[in-house]
């Protein structure tokens, strides 16, 4: 895998200007934290080198300043609200976070409930945290937030507000996703925190978009792609450039809410120390591309899966035309079609010769390797078998699994586990691989090159399984598919 970001220059530098950041304030910073603390897979995807955790790596050089509030909506626990990508609610998400955080030894002081409004939910979920011996405040709803700063900013507004105490310099607060009021949160301890005598400052960290690269950049771009669902666009910033004539990207929510913000701070302290939107964050990542060629590749490849899974959705019912129409646009403006990913181009060949569903992956090294279904296999699994023969240097024509191994398997799958399609995953193929391994050489040598699939790129001419879909983004490949049903 070809790394384009350096992730140890980013532990450092981004450690030491959060610290410059708190100094700044004096006694305290409320740091909004935007997207993922850990498994933020987007930005490891766009970023090679960045791994899925770097944020909570470079928060841990600062571990003992530095405490965590995690913050849930009201509104999202009476709705149920789950997260997609993990198919689990935010109220079970928000256990699941304090157990990372945690675990990996930081301090999680509370839990913030946020649009609280009496819901008999809230209530419950409250009593339940506190039976775990967990600290939950309430934070109401502020009607007209965040237009109306005379009613937000008085006893009537923030004032109502509970107290959120905490201890260290540093308060990260975050959240199981969007919506949750995290900003909200943040400017109301501000407001108590005022009130109490203490100076405490407000910044924002947010990963994408990237401030100090260019406004069409293929990584601001995926960023866009990334959030087409919720209309998010990249801006020139004019207020920074107002300020100080240089160009700086934001996206439109954090520029719309500023002249808001803006009189919130001078409500709180007289004056705001912010002068932009952009000043306000603290994102160093723009410092640490190492390879900016390697990244711009690897955004593009983002924004093209961004569209196939858009159009997957779509099939299913799950997205509505906008959202596609947005990526295909956002596709334009980085001068790509879908044919930028080469496995796309050779699984499409490969079908139309074979007339049966294909797919193509390309490794490091530029070999396009392609498979197409059979009787035994899908083309998920015959491509993943057919690429580790190639890594570890197998005749094509050498078969790992005998025929005589992989029949008995089809007959449990369809006979006693009234399953529809008896040809192997790609996971029933590795774990058969590792059956026959302890005794087989090639399966052996074809097993120990699956770390080599990391970074690489597939495509499928049919939509996978979930099981497939899991597999390789396990392996750390990069996958898309047409929005085509298997039959």
């Amino acid at each position: 895998m070809k790394y384009g970001f350096d992730s140890q220059k980013y532990l450092k530098i981004q450690s030491e200007h959060i610290k410059e950041r708190i100094a700044k304030f004096g006694d305290k910073l409320y740091m909004e934290f935007g997207g993922k603390l850990f498994d933020d897979y987007h930005a490891s995807r766009v970023l090679p080198g960045f791994e899925p955790d770097s944020k909570l790596k470079m928060l841990s050089q600062l571990i003992d300043d530095c405490e965590i509030v995690i913050v849930i909506s009201a509104v999202d626990i009476e709705k149920n609200k789950i997260r997609s990508d993990l198919g689990i609610t935010y109220d079970m998400d928000v256990l699941r976070l304090r157990d990372e955080f945690m675990g990996r030894g930081f301090m999680v002081s509370s839990v913030v409930i946020t649009h609280y409004n009496g819901q008999s939910s809230a209530d419950a979920y409250r009593h339940r945290l506190e039976r775990m011996g967990i600290k939950v405040y309430y934070h109401h709803t502020i009607e007209g937030y965040p237009q109306n700063v005379a009613l937000i900013d008085s006893e009537e507004g923030f004032g109502k507000n509970d107290y959120v105490e905490t201890s260290r310099p540093l308060v990260v607060v975050t959240a199981p996703g969007p919506g949750s009021g995290k900003m909200a949160v943040c400017l109301s301890q501000l407001y108590q925190e005022h009130k109490r005598g203490i100076k405490a400052g407000y910044a924002k960290f947010e990963t994408f978009p990237v401030w100090n690269l260019p406004l069409k950049h293929p990584i601001n771009l995926a960023y866009e792609a990334a959030t087409a669902d919720l209309n998010d666009v990249n801006m020139i910033d004019p207020f920074h450039l107002e300020a100080y004539g240089e160009m700086a990207v934001n996206y439109n929510r954090d520029i719309e809410i500023f002249p808001v913000l803006n009189a919130l701070f001078e409500g709180i302290y007289g004056e705001n120390p912010y002068k932009s939107p952009t000043d306000m964050g603290v994102n160093m990542i723009g410092y640490c591309l190492s390879d900016e060629d390697v990244c711009c590749d690897a955004a593009r490849h983002e924004i093209v899966r961004r569209y196939y899974t858009a159009l997957g959705q779509l099939a299913e019912g799950d997205c509505n035309d906008n959202e596609v129409n947005k990526i295909a646009l956002v596709m334009k403006q980085a001068k790509i079609t879908t044919d930028y990913r080469r496995c796309t181009v050779a699984a499409k060949e490969r079908k139309e010769k074979s007339g049966v569903p294909s797919a193509a992956m390309e490794l490091e090294d530029g070999t396009l390797i392609t498979a197409e279904t059979s009787s035994l296999l899908g083309p998920s699994a015959a491509l993943l078998l057919n690429a580790i023969k190639h890594l570890a240097d197998i005749d094509h024509q050498t078969k790992l699994l005998p025929q005589s191994m992989i029949q008995p398997i089809q007959k449990t799958k369809v006979s006693y586990l009234h399953g529809k399609n008896p040809r192997l995953h790609t996971d029933e193929v590795l774990v058969a691989l590792s059956v026959l391994s302890p005794n087989e050489t090639n399966c052996r040598r074809a097993l120990a090159c699956l770390p080599q699939l990391k970074g690489c790129q597939v495509h499928s001419t049919v939509m996978l399984s979930e099981v497939d879909r899991k597999i390789f983004k396990k392996l750390g490949v990069g996958l898309t598919c047409d929005p085509v049903k298997k039959q």
